[in-house]
């Protein structure tokens, strides 16, 4: 199977490591835990976006449906952000040197990108376009370039060389391209969440290729909840739930390196390529889930982490308030170790505990 089928097949499936739907039928509010009755009708909504999948509930008094108008938000949001696309924005200034913002999508992502590029020292960085298509996980053709093409092509790896204000964004150096597939699911996850919280919906729970964010409670009368799953190479174990975990008002995005990826000659390529060594990551950090107040930090962070590593991962999670973390990695003996910020410790239920 050629890598764009894996790559197909990789985004029909869930692109991380979130069983929400199974995680929301097995939960049990614990028995001290306040049951408060929600008003309204509850809309389930399922649709394709951004080459997966989405799944949308929220609790509205008359049960209106808001596809039609949900879907015209994420085609205006592709055709800003995807570089699938020929002629969205971001594909226009990856061929050009300067462009002037025609949506409000394209500013707000360069800006978060840059504080999260600075504050992982560079691990996130959207500059690594040219590097991930060279491996075969864009776009564009590709598959194990020579150590000559890696090295040439991390030349044109650095965000600081993107310079941006809320009018427009150039580029320093000829051949740069941006590439916003590790944060922009996360946040189209905000962009349709803010706009039925614009509408007056509180309970919601929207879910985009396994990116989350949720706002108040479910139908029960209870905290939304995700699950984390097993980092395994099994197709069908990794359907298993490790652990599940409430949502309150919070966004939960999870990468991981055992789902997509490749081999040759009995070598793995995963997805996740380095900005530092424009090779794919090799470490002991499976899955990293990381929770914060917007899904598209969260989903960031998550990237950054699988290119980070635990130790590094850890580190940075308690230098930041404004995020949490659940970690899935091997210890020196190859066991299965998880990694939890305190907040989360407090709330994760380990399947089979």
């Amino acid at each position: 199977m050629d890598h764009r089928k894996k790559n197909i097949i990789y985004s029909a499936v869930l692109i991380v490591a979130m069983v929400a739907v199974w995680a929301y039928r097995r939960y049990s509010a614990p028995p001290d835990a306040e049951v408060v009755k929600v008003e309204g009708e509850q809309v389930e909504l399922t649709g394709r976006t951004m080459g997966t999948t989405y799944s949308i509930k929220y609790i509205e008094e008359d049960g209106q449906n808001f596809q039609f108008q949900i879907d015209s938000l994420l085609e205006v949001f592709n055709l800003s952000l995807s570089t699938y696309i020929p002629e969205s924005e971001i594909s226009r200034f990856n061929r050009e040197a300067l462009l002037k913002f025609e949506s409000p999508f394209f500013y707000p992502v360069l800006k978060r990108s840059k504080e999260i590029f600075e504050k992982t020292e560079g691990a996130f960085d959207p500059t690594i376009g040219p590097l991930v298509n060279a491996w075969g996980f864009g776009p564009e053709e590709g598959r194990v370039p020579s150590k000559a093409k890696v090295d040439s092509l991390l030349q044109l790896v650095n965000y600081d060389s993107i310079f941006f204000d809320s009018v427009a964004v150039c580029k320093m150096v000829k051949g740069m391209k941006l590439d916003f597939s590790a944060i922009a699911k996360g946040y189209g996850v905000d962009v349709v969440a803010d706009y039925l919280m614009d509408r007056g919906i509180e309970n919601l729970f929207v879910e985009i290729g396994g990116e989350v964010y949720a706002h108040g409670l479910s139908e029960r009368g209870v905290p939304w909840v995700v699950g984390v799953n097993y980092p395994t190479l099994d197709p069908e174990q990794q359907q298993s739930a490790l652990a599940i975990i409430p949502l309150v008002n919070q966004a939960i995005a999870t990468s991981g390196n055992y789902r997509n990826y490749y081999e040759v000659d009995g070598v793995r390529y995963s997805h996740t390529i380095s900005p530092v060594t424009g090779y794919p990551v090799r470490h002991s950090l499976l899955s990293a889930s990381v929770f914060a107040e917007d899904c598209m930090t969260a989903d960031a962070y998550a990237t950054a982490f699988m290119v980070l590593g635990t130790e590094k991962a850890i580190e940075i999670d308690r230098e930041e308030e404004d995020i949490e973390v659940y970690l899935i990695y091997n210890d020196e003996k190859g066991a299965l170790q998880t990694y939890a910020s305190p907040e989360v410790e407090e709330k994760i239920k380990v399947v089979g505990e």
